[in-house]
């Protein structure tokens, strides 16, 4: 029972982050894969309003069906893995969090890598066009069927190796930071700043996340990026990571930070409050516990709840 109900609460916690966060990652992608000898965009702000102003706010949530159903499915899977890890590790420490954070980062790369495959195909798609002429992908379905179709099985898992990196060490780090502070700020189900107090330890915990990861994020996109023109210009991982230093200095891996800590804030207050709450009234209502801090290894998230981020982080 209690795997289902992590996994029920990834799910809502998981659909209301994507909402919240998608317009940030639309932002986040165009600036880390801009040209810098053509660059389209000065800045975060400047992104947003020439996104806005040249294709709409249709245009912030381009490629939003590929997390809308991945992001839910991987903070499922993200809450229900590590509630599950806690239960089996057996002990609610620091350490048992990160590690159990961690598998579930791992665990989940397997979804993620194609679905922000896909997502960013979409989202670089009818780039600074109010209405795409010519749509190379209908959606984000179509959009992995014909990468599977043109590069086979490794083309669809484009990015996995960077994905892996990025997220295992990543949820290890944003269950760990949640957890430590819930316990800091002493959460309980009857203080008035309770929702805030969930929402603060959310954020918190999805920025150091994203700070802790983020140069490998940016390699990933350039990686799943890659080909979009019709070309492609890196032969693998070490290749990027040479030609990116090589014509835009260390900078290129802070590029899109800022529009990535401005989404990773409210969405993972939004994922991490939503899962937190919805625990505490099921297990209410089933006699259970209610305290909204970390507490006992049968609980992911009242011990301790994407991810999300997902999402990922």
């Amino acid at each position: 029972m209690d795997f289902t109900l992590d996994f029920a609460a990834g799910c809502i916690g998981g659909a209301a982050g994507v909402l919240v966060g998608h317009p940030f990652d639309t932002v986040k992608v165009r600036l880390q894969v801009q040209s810098v000898d053509r660059p389209l965009y000065r800045g975060t702000y400047h992104c947003f309003q020439s996104i806005v102003r040249q294709e709409s706010m249709t245009g912030l949530y381009k490629g939003i069906g590929s997390p809308m159903m991945g992001l839910t499915f991987i903070n499922a899977i993200v809450f229900g893995v590590q509630g599950n890890a806690m239960r089996r590790l057996g002990h609610d420490t620091p350490l048992n969090q990160f590690l159990a954070g961690a598998s579930a980062g791992a665990l989940q790369s397997v979804i993620c890598c194609p679905m922000e495959l896909a997502k960013t195909r979409m989202q670089l798609q009818g780039l600074g066009e109010r209405k795409s002429k010519q749509k190379l992908y209908k959606n984000s379905l179509d959009c992995l069927v014909r990468i599977y179709r043109k590069e086979g099985f490794c083309g669809i898992n484009r990015g996995m190796v960077t994905t892996l990196v990025r997220e295992t060490p990543g949820f290890g780090i944003y269950f760990l930071t949640y957890d430590v502070l819930t316990r800091h700020l002493g959460c309980e189900p009857d203080d008035p700043y309770m929702i805030l107090k969930l929402l603060f330890a959310g954020g918190m915990s999805g920025i150091a996340s994203w700070i802790s990861t983020y140069p490998v994020d940016v390699i990933k996109s350039r990686l799943q990026a890659d080909g979009v023109g019709g070309h492609n210009k890196y032969n693998g991982i070490a290749d990027c990571m040479r030609q990116s230093m090589k014509r835009e200095g260390w900078r290129v891996f802070t590029r899109g930070l800022t529009s990535t800590l401005l989404r990773a804030f409210p969405v993972n207050a939004t994922t991490f409050a939503t899962v937190t709450l919805f625990l505490m009234y099921m297990r209410n209502d089933e006699g259970g516990i209610t305290d909204c801090e970390p507490l006992p290894a049968h609980s992911s998230l009242t011990a301790s709840p994407q991810q999300a981020q997902p999402s990922s982080l």
